[in-house]
This record gives structure tokens, C-alpha cells and sequence, in this order.
């Protein structure tokens, strides 16, 4: 159901704190979630004349590409050429250009035009990995500082997700978190630290393939969450199995780390009810939100 204004009775005091939190350079998303706004129409009126920060603005890349373009039109080269060495589709070049006179035609030889479609395909593939890095950075700008709040709940998905959890015919309750990307065990050791888990209350395991570089992969481990090697408990080595074919036989393979908590009993349980709690709050959105 969506929200009425007559939810927002102080509107002034709304606006200034909606108008507070753009100039500090957050994006729509983020001042709706920030202010539990789910109404369009009060959030423009809240943000009206405010313009957006800049890093939200899409670069005006293509200006430049417009302008080498019809340079490069004008010395003759045909769209195939521009393409190539601009990496922009044909469309646009034909828009770019179509006022400017055509370049005499000639036939290229089998080896020309091989070497323009390899080329051209490069050029995508560079296009492509541009445009990814680019959305990437983006979205990682959306996010900004996380309050204690948001990376609790991050940290409650992140454990129910990939974290160890009792079983109805086993039951464990014990904390034990197990990954291969370093990232994860960052954000992990960072939520331990907010729920006030001690330090030498962690344990740290390495589990990896037994033809990798076990020595190589323990002072990865080690350095990544400042302790020594020797503070390390042992090592779970994984037996080859000749009949799989593995595809992390790179350097960059450092098997997984196990991360543990001692006397972590209280804590799990107390992680099993947030993460219900988390599933009942969703469900209860959504039905609002289908009503």
C-alpha cells in the first residue's frame, strides 16, 4: 500500500533532512531508504531543486567519440576503420558522420578484411570489460558507508547463507564459517567484531586441495587476518580425485579458510532468531506491498 502524506505531517523538517543527506552526495535510493520514503511523489517534492551529485551523472564520454569520429571521416576512413579504432557500434557512427562526404571506396583484399573483423572483435571485448568496470564502480559508490545497523543484517544473511548451521538430526550449534574469497571473510570478521566477539575467542583453519601449494596458502591466509602461520590450527588437506578435473590450479588458488568461534553456542542461537526475524519482516513487506 503506498505511503500518504499525511505520514509525513512535518514536512519542512523532512525536506531539510532529505536536502541534508543530498548534498552529502547520496543517491535517491539511498536518501529513500535512509528516510523510509517509499512514495515517489513525496521524495520529489522532498529533493525538488536539488540537483543530484555528480558521481550519479553518466559521463559524457561519447562527445569525444564523436568529435575523433568525423576526424577520421574526413581523412577518408570508411565505418569499419572508425569502428575499430574507436570501438563504437556503426549506428552511431552513421549518425555522427552522415553529414560529411564519403570516402572513396576501394576493395580491400581477404587479408584487410580479416584483420578488421579480428580487430573489431577486440575492440568489443575492450568495450565490454570497459562498460563492466564501469558498473562496477557505480554500484560500489551506491553503497557508501554502511551504518552498524545495515552491516549487522548483512552479516546475519552472509552467515545463514554460507556460514555452518544445525541440522534436526544433528545437532551443532556452533559457529563456523568457511570461504575461498577473501572478501567474504573481511565482511565476516568485520560483523564478528560488531557483535563484540573477541578476538582470541577465533580459531583459523586452511582446507585445501592437496596438489596446491598448502605453505603458499596458509601465509596468505595468515597475513590476511594478521596472525602468524603458527597460530593456524591444522590444515584439512582434500585428497585428488584424478576422475575431476580442477579448474583452480592457478596461483591465485589459496584453497578456503575456516573461521570459528569458540564457545560460539549462544551466539548461533541468537543467530538463528535474527535470521527469523529478518524472514518474518520480509514476508510482512511483501504482503503490504501486495495489498
Amino acid at each position: 500500500m503506498a505511503n500518504s502524506p499525511s505520514k509525513y505531517a512535518d514536512f519542512e523538517t523532512m525536506r531539510e533532512q532529505a536536502i541534508t543527506l543530498r548534498r552529502a552526495g547520496l543517491s535517491r535510493r539511498q536518501i529513500r531508504d535512509r528516510l523510509h520514503i517509499y512514495n515517489n511523489d513525496i521524495l520529489n517534492r522532498l529533493l525538488q531543486g536539488e540537483p543530484p551529485p555528480d558521481w550519479t551523472k553518466r559521463p559524457r564520454a561519447k562527445d569525444d567519440l564523436r568529435d575523433r569520429a568525423r576526424e577520421l571521416r574526413v581523412q577518408g576512413w570508411t565505418y569499419d576503420r572508425i569502428q575499430v579504432e574507436l570501438g563504437c557500434s556503426k549506428s552511431s557512427i552513421s549518425l555522427w558522420v552522415r553529414d560529411l562526404p564519403q570516402p572513396e571506396r576501394r576493395t580491400r583484399t581477404r587479408e584487410e578484411a580479416s584483420a578488421i573483423a579480428k580487430s573489431g572483435w577486440e575492440a568489443t571485448l575492450r568495450k565490454r570489460e570497459e562498460e563492466r568496470r564501469r558498473t562496477k564502480r557505480a554500484a560500489a559508490e551506491e553503497i557508501g558507508a554502511m551504518t552498524d545497523r545495515e552491516l549487522f543484517l548483512v552479516g546475519v544473511g552472509l552467515y545463514w547463507a554460507e556460514g555452518s548451521k544445525s541440522k534436526p538430526y544433528r545437532r551443532q550449534e556452533r559457529i563456523v564459517f568457511v570461504n575461498s574469497d577473501p572478501d567474504m571473510i573481511t565482511v565476516f570478521l568485520a560483523w564478528l567484531h560488531l557483535l563484540g566477539v573477541e578476538r582470541e575467542h577465533l580459531r583459523f583453519a586452511v582446507h585445501i586441495h592437496e596438489t596446491a601449494d598448502t605453505a603458499a596458502a596458509e601465509k596468505f591466509w595468515a597475513e590476511h587476518v594478521d596472525i602468524e602461520t603458527a597460530d593456524l590450527l591444522k590444515t584439512s588437506i582434500k585428497k585428488h580425485n584424478p576422475r575431476t578435473n580442477r579448474k583452480n590450479t592457478n596461483e591465485r588458488y589459496h584453497g578456503c579458510l575456516r573461521v570459528g568461534v569458540r564457545g560460539g553456542a549462544d551466539l548461533y542461537r541468537r543467530i538463528e532468531g535474527w535470521w527469523y526475524g529478518i524472514v518474518l519482516s520480509a514476508r510482512e513487506a511483501d504482503e503490504s506491498n501486495r495489498t
